[in-house]
């Protein structure tokens, strides 16, 4: 493999890990290999510590071709807890609100979700890495700033439910969306479509384009490959 010239890698995020600290260790592992101080290395598209699934990495030269790879269309499997929010949409924060989930039906879930698919507004959630005046809206919010989001067109192209467990309240889907859709607040706009609130429990990215879970490799294999074999092996 020539890393410098430019090489494409697949991996399945690890739970609790940042997109950052991936890269940094891909990074890190392939100069000591390679006998190199710095290198371009950079991946297509953040993945949130909480979620887990494909992550593409480009290096070299194939830093070029991250542009390409985030505008592709990705998949999501993302697992919703009606009746309760979080400040952060998901499982960062503790919950901060509970409602009433009586009314929650199968037939009621399918039919709010239609009104999902297709070209939406969406506003990003206060904990996310979009800029506000040149700060990560994350930083603030983390720091008890305010912070005012403006909403964003999308594209859903799909949305199918997979489980649905109507005593827990507890729903399973499957998302196939543009460039740009945050789950989170997709999660969060669905709880409210519901009058219900719901925050995501799980999330793994299943595919982006072409490149699916299946195609990707684990992180330990990775570093322990280069701490092993000949890259051009």
């Amino acid at each position: 493999m020539d890393f410098e010239a430019g090489e494409i890698l697949y991996f399945n995020k690890p739970l609790r890990q940042t997109s950052f600290y991936l890269v940094k260790k891909v990074r890190n592992a392939i100069c000591r290999k390679i006998g190199v101080k710095k290198l371009k290395v950079g991946h297509a598209g953040t993945l949130d510590p909480l979620a887990t699934g494909v992550l593409i990495v480009c290096t070299g030269k194939k830093t070029k071709c991250i542009d390409e790879f985030q505008f592709q269309t990705k998949e999501y499997v993302a697992t919703l807890q009606l009746g309760a929010t979080t400040p952060s949409f998901d499982l960062e924060k503790p919950i901060d609100a509970t409602y009433e989930t009586e009314h929650i039906t199968y037939p009621l879930v399918e039919e709010t979700l239609k009104k999902f698919v297709g070209r939406i507004e969406q506003v990003p959630p206060t904990f996310s890495a979009v800029k506000v005046d040149g700060k990560r809206a994350y930083e603030m919010a983390r720091k008890g700033e305010e912070v005012e989001l403006k909403p964003k067109i999308l594209v859903i192209d799909e949305i199918e439910i997979l489980n649905f467990d109507e005593q827990d309240k507890i729903l399973k889907i499957r998302v196939v969306c543009s460039k740009g859709t945050y789950i989170r607040a997709l999660a969060r706009d669905i709880g409210e479509a519901l009058h219900s609130g719901a925050h995501l429990i799980a999330l793994e990215r299943t595919r982006i384009g072409d490149v699916r879970l299946s195609d990707c490799m684990e992180l330990d294999d990775f570093l322990q490959k280069m701490e092993s074999e000949d890259v051009n092996n």
